[in-house]
Formats: structure tokens, C-alpha cells, sequence
């Protein structure tokens, strides 16, 4: 692990599904929600890093690294993410696995 990351830090993974015709609608939806998550999870302390990626054969995927599990589970309370973001989502058809916390072994960066 390179020393910029601290010894605790964690890659939190939420994956869902979704109809893959609906593919479109959930691209621009995950890119629209950037607006109002993105100023959000920047405020939370010990966040470090977020992708959202969607795929055209139905599946979703957010990841995030935080400098602690703790630091991440504040997404679980986050009302941006768990009322605002989480409800269109299911009405758009999407449904989510449980969310995992992975403690990060190493990483590699350019």
C-alpha cells in the first residue's frame, strides 16, 4: 500500500441491478445525481475518493475510498444518499446488493 493511504483505509462497494433497456435513463440519472451527492461527500470527513459507473447490461456500481470503515459507514446516514439517491434509484427499477466495506490490502495509482 503506498504511504499516502492510511493503514485503515477501506473501499466501500455498492452494486445493483437494473432492466438493461433502461440503461440511458440510469446514466443520466447517475449523472445528475452527481450534482447534489458530490458537495455532500466531499464535506464528510475522511473521504478520499468516488467512482459511479453504469453498465449497458444492467448493472451499477458505486465505489468510494475512506481513511476508515467508520468514516464510510457516514454514508449510511448521508440523507443525500439513503432518502434522495436510494429513491429514485428504485423507482428507476434498480436493486442493490448489501453494501461491503473492504479493508484495502494495496493500491496502485499513476
Amino acid at each position: 500500500m503506498t504511504e499516502s493511504l492510511p493503514s485503515t483505509a477501506v473501499v466501500r462497494v455498492a452494486q445493483g441491478t437494473f432492466d438493461p433497456t433502461r440503461y440511458a435513463e440510469l446514466a443520466e440519472l447517475t449523472t445528475r445525481q452527481a450534482e447534489y451527492l458530490a458537495p455532500a461527500i466531499k464535506q464528510l470527513p475522511g473521504f478520499i475518493d468516488w467512482y459511479a459507473a453504469v453498465s449497458p447490461e444492467g448493472s451499477i456500481i458505486n465505489v468510494s475510498v475512506w481513511e476508515s470503515a467508520e468514516h464510510s459507514d457516514q454514508m449510511s446516514r448521508l440523507k443525500e444518499m439513503v432518502v434522495t439517491a436510494r429513491g429514485e434509484m428504485a423507482e428507476a427499477g434498480v436493486t442493490f446488493t448489501p453494501i461491503v466495506n473492504y479493508p484495502l490490502n494495496w493500491n496502485l495509482s499513476r
